[in-house]
């Protein structure tokens, strides 16, 4: 095969942790977590246009110019679409077998402990959570703060309810699960509609739930209205791992 010094990615692995982020934002397929590193696959899958560079929270990934096989785009999506098949198999095998998402991958940690002495905490205040079920027009929404929380957000932090969702409304939803469409539809007539003060988001690091932070970024614009959203990123054990905004 033919090569041309032209751009391309580079991977720093001794920044990489390995949390998969820069994989969902490549279109082309052309990283793979491989032995817990972020790495090419295939030099003629990766255009070396960077859209994954703004997913790395460790600032891993840059854009060089070397020689290497020119990007071939109909190998890139066949390589997509075998590894999409691959993936889907994979969902649909018995709950016993291993998955290919990272997000599923069963593992031990350390889990974080918390003293609240004398912190009184209480639950949400308000039906329903789903961010499916709620109506634009809740009174309960006007003038509220609002926390759009993954599911599994509640079951791994210790401080769920006397930190992030103090005083605030929650909606919770999946995006592995669930139609992140509909997040973005709903949320938007939210913003739009329901008189809401502020809005925030609390998502797992795993990245399928990158997917939650993207539905209301999406919601926003759609809504058009200018409001900054504030997104908490937590690890698998409970800890706060990263602050950011957007919006």
């Amino acid at each position: 095969m033919n090569k041309v010094v032209r751009k391309i990615i580079e991977i720093d692995e001794e920044r990489c942790d390995g949390c998969g982020l820069c994989v969902l934002d490549c279109a082309e397929g052309a990283i793979q977590i491989i032995n817990g590193k972020a790495k090419i696959v295939k030099d003629e899958y990766c255009d070396g246009l960077g859209a994954c560079l703004g997913a790395c929270p460790q600032d891993a990934l840059h854009i060089i110019e070397r020689e290497a096989p020119e990007f071939d785009e109909e190998a890139a999506m066949e390589w997509v679409k075998q590894r999409d098949a691959k993936e889907a198999e994979a969902k649909a095998a018995p709950a016993s077998s291993p998955c290919g998402c990272m997000g599923s991958h069963v593992k031990s940690m350390k889990t974080v402990e918390i003293e609240v002495p004398g912190n009184k905490v209480s639950g949400p205040g308000h039906w329903p959570l789903k961010i499916r079920l709620v109506p634009p027009t809740a009174p309960y929404l006007k003038g509220a703060d609002v926390l759009v929380a993954a599911d599994c957000a509640a079951a791994a932090s210790p401080i769920f309810h006397s930190e992030f969702a103090k005083d605030k409304v929650v909606l919770i939803g999946c995006p592995k699960f669930d139609d992140t469409n509909e997040y973005v539809n709903k949320l938007a007539d939210i913003i739009r509609t329901s008189g809401i003060r502020s809005i925030s988001v609390l998502r797992m690091e795993v990245p399928c739930c990158t997917g939650l932070s993207r539905a209301l970024a999406d919601a926003i614009k759609l809504s058009g209205v200018a409001i900054e959203a504030k997104e908490t990123i937590m690890t698998c054990g409970g800890a706060r791992a990263e602050k950011t905004m957007f919006g």
